[in-house]
This record gives structure tokens, C-alpha cells and sequence, in this order.
């Protein structure tokens, strides 16, 4: 197939010169090839990748130092004591 950013549209008239449209004329051929060729593509990376040819992976980094953060650990609820105190007093 041409270049996509050259590629002809389907009711534009043929790269071919025959005068008819791009999706009558050569738009089947056009996409068989590129199936082909993605195909051909593809069974050559399944092959390198099976061969094992491929660079070795980067190992993960290291984990990050911990620091002591006090905001994250449990909090300590004696500080702020729950009232007991009555909403409403006195009066009927």
C-alpha cells in the first residue's frame, strides 16, 4: 500500500490511472499486501522473541527507603477525649 500520508481515499480516483475509483479498482490489492506484510511483520517478531534474541529485561528498581511519617501510622484518640455533656439542659 502507499505511504498513509499519500494514501488515496476510497472515491478518489486510482493511483493506477484507469480512471475508475480507488475502492473499485486497487483498494483489495492494496489491503491484501498490507495484510501480508503486518502477517510477515508479526512471524518475525514471534520468531525473534522465541529465539531469544531480545535484550534482557531492566530489573525493577529498589524499594524506597522508608522514612519515619507519624501521620501515617495509627493515631492516638486519648489525646482528644470524647465529652459526655448533654445537648440540652434546664428548661421544659
Amino acid at each position: 500500500m502507499p505511504d498513509p500520508a499519500r494514501a488515496p481515499g476510497r472515491n478518489d480516483p486510482c493511483h493506477c490511472g484507469s480512471g475508475k475509483k480507488y475502492k473499485n479498482c486497487c483498494l483489495d490489492k492494496d489491503e491484501a499486501k498490507a495484510r501480508k506484510a503486518r502477517a510477515q511483520a508479526e512471524a518475525a517478531a514471534a520468531k525473534e522473541e522465541a529465539s531469544g534474541t531480545e535484550k534482557p529485561k531492566t530489573p525493577p528498581p529498589p524499594p524506597k527507603h522508608t522514612t519515619q511519617q507519624p501521620w501515617k501510622g495509627p493515631q492516638n484518640p486519648r489525646g482528644f477525649s470524647r465529652l459526655n455533656i448533654p445537648r440540652r439542659s434546664g428548661g421544659s
